[in-house]
């Protein structure tokens, strides 16, 4: 899994009007996103048809009772740690 930050990239709005197909088809070629800015304040994002379609069908796994239930009925049946057990364990304050 890629970390998603790294995947943004930032343009300000008049290179986004001058040329938002050209943007766009740069966005899905490297499965990134661009951050819009005027005078240093984001605007909004533009994100690839691809990725978007991957974040609805996260979004809707996450909000799924039954899948929620299935992540935490195998966190419990893996036996992690607390963060207190893992610093004692490694010796870390």
């Amino acid at each position: 899994m890629r970390q998603l930050i790294a995947d943004e990239k930032f343009t300000n709005i008049q290179r986004a009007q001058a040329g938002l197909t050209r943007l766009f088809e740069e966005a899905r070629k490297t499965m990134s996103f661009y951050r819009v800015m005027k005078n240093d304040k984001p605007l909004g994002v533009l994100v690839p048809n691809e990725m978007w379609e991957d974040f609805l069908e996260d979004i809707e796994a996450l909000s799924s009772p039954q899948y929620l239930a299935r992540i935490a009925k195998a966190r419990r049946e893996k036996g992690g740690i607390t963060m207190e057990q893992l610093k004692k364990k490694y010796k870390i304050s």
